[in-house]
């Protein structure tokens, strides 16, 4: 969403990266006719590195261990074999400000200063020290007047795109644009087509995100910190574990084959995580008379067995496991790997997919 500078015309490749708090991600599509191919792709984990994370809390702010990003990048671009250097970046939704809110009647041309004038009421810092963007959701138009409509905004701290800016310089790669992951994540999960309110749920190590997607833009996003991590580290404080054995555990029972201790150590952590869905879901509802048609998870817990299920008995509503691979075009025996990598790489994908558009 932020635009760090035109794309050049006739480029039919570009990658995506997806710069996590455990791993980093990038994938390699290239667009032929009107197939979009996936060239390569390529992970690091924080730990290949050290035992800590790609990203920290010091003195109550997250922040970005740029070395280790810029080690782990250059890795993988080699190891892949990635040959693409115009990238574009996914920045998290924890490191951004989502809002929205609505505006009078107005015509087109007063609308940037009103959103602006809005902004300073909505954003936690002074505008001077983030980037803004947005685009309008619901909007209803007639004689170049603009009514009843919200706003969709999204504020990046200049910190945060200077820290990008940085690991593009020294991983040789040039930045075309950043955007707020749950863009991402909706251009490679929600078809151009699809039309149908659908609610995403990205479960990633730190975080969660929900967002609504409905006539194909997003409506609603909202981040809070309740996530993978925590599901680890309550396993292995009820079942006195080590961290790398609680995340096994988690990953081979969850819910459904675990036992009654495992069971009980994370299920109030999820249905926390639900009690946010349903509320967004009742919120979107009430200002929409619109109800979710499905739920897709996605993140690195989706394939947590049996969380699939609970999330559908719970929310009354079919529940998918994230596949951006699904109508990319790649070698056949690859398959079962991507099915599997699928919910980990939504991110990086469908920041890939903006450079094909």
């Amino acid at each position: 969403m932020i635009q760090i500078r035109s794309f050049i015309s006739g480029s039919k490749s570009a990658i995506g990266v997806d710069i996590g708090t455990s791993a980093i991600k990038i994938v390699e599509l290239s667009q032929q006719g009107k197939r979009i191919k996936l060239d390569n792709y390529g992970e690091m984990e924080a730990t290949a590195l050290y035992e800590k994370p790609f990203r920290s809390f010091e003195k109550s702010t997250l922040t970005i261990s740029s070395s280790d990003v810029v080690r782990a990048i250059t890795a993988v671009l080699k190891e892949a074999r990635i040959k693409t250097a115009k990238a574009y970046f996914s920045i998290p939704d924890f490191s951004t400000f989502f809002t929205t809110f609505r505006l009078p009647s107005m015509t087109e041309e007063e609308l940037p200063k009103a959103v602006q004038y809005e902004a300073r009421q909505h954003i936690p810092l002074p505008l001077s020290e983030v980037v803004l963007d947005w685009q309008l959701i619901g909007k209803k138009s007639s004689d170049h007047k603009i009514n009843d409509f919200d706003v969709l905004l999204v504020a990046v701290p200049n910190e945060v795109i200077r820290q990008y800016q940085d690991i593009a310089k020294f991983t040789k790669l040039e930045i075309v644009a950043m955007e707020a992951e749950v863009f991402g994540l909706a251009r490679a999960l929600v078809a151009p087509e699809d039309k149908s309110s659908i609610m995403l749920i990205d479960i990633g190590a730190r975080s969660t995100t929900i967002s609504i997607v409905d006539q194909g833009t997003v409506k609603v996003s909202h981040s809070f910190d309740t996530a993978g991590n925590d599901f680890t580290n309550l396993i292995s404080r009820g079942l006195s574990l080590g961290i790398g054995e609680a995340e096994e555990t988690k990953k081979k029972q969850g819910i459904l084959t675990g036992t009654l201790a495992v069971k009980e150590s994370i299920l109030p952590m999820i249905d926390l995580i639900l009690s946010e869905a349903k509320k967004i879901s009742q919120n979107f509802y009430l200002s929409s008379n619109k109800k979710n048609q499905k739920i897709i998870l996605a993140g690195g817990s989706a394939f947590m067995p049996g969380l699939a299920d609970y999330f559908s008995e719970t929310m009354e509503v079919s529940v998918e496991i994230a596949n951006p691979f699904a109508n990319l075009y790649y070698p056949p025996i690859l398959e079962d790997v991507l099915r599997k990598m699928g919910p980990s790489y939504a991110i990086a994908v469908g920041a890939a997919m903006r450079g094909l558009e």
